[in-house]
């Protein structure tokens, strides 16, 4: 399971350091995509493959379905960590995530998701403004 919060930057080539705690449970190979609340979703390959499957399962003559598994599965890359704990951050995640420099790397259970510092300080402000809405609407989810 992915937990915490981590402060880190990009380098000049466009790589960044995977928290070490993160890089096991990640594996050798992994899969990045565009996220939702234009973050970049990391998944160990075990879990992707699950993920696929379930979107596989659904209806393609639904509108909605199509859309987002384009969305997803187009900006999805098969990813390596180097040596040193690092991996490179396509352009086009970059670009969709709105990252140059400082950013965020957080754990989510069963993935990791990669934030630019702005906009993960941006959505937390909001996100704590209304946490306890957020939390009672969870009950009804059975949370």
């Amino acid at each position: 399971m992915f937990l915490g919060e981590y402060q880190h930057s990009l380098d000049s080539k466009g790589r960044i350091t995977v928290p070490s705690r993160f890089r096991e449970q990640l594996g050798d190979k992994f899969v990045a995509t565009k996220g939702l609340d234009n973050c970049i979703f990391l998944y160990p390959m075990e879990e992707w493959k699950t993920i696929e499957e379930k979107l596989k399962s659904l209806p393609f003559t639904r509108a909605d379905v199509r859309s987002f598994a384009r969305f997803f599965f187009s900006g999805a890359s098969e990813m390596e960590i180097d040596r040193q704990g690092r991996t490179l951050i396509p352009v086009n995640l970059r670009e969709y995530a709105t990252i140059d420099k400082d950013l965020i790397i957080i754990g989510v259970g069963s993935r990791i998701e990669i934030w630019s510092a702005a906009n993960w300080g941006k959505y937390t402000r909001e996100a704590e403004s209304c946490y306890e809405e957020i939390a009672e609407s969870m009950v009804d989810l059975g949370i």
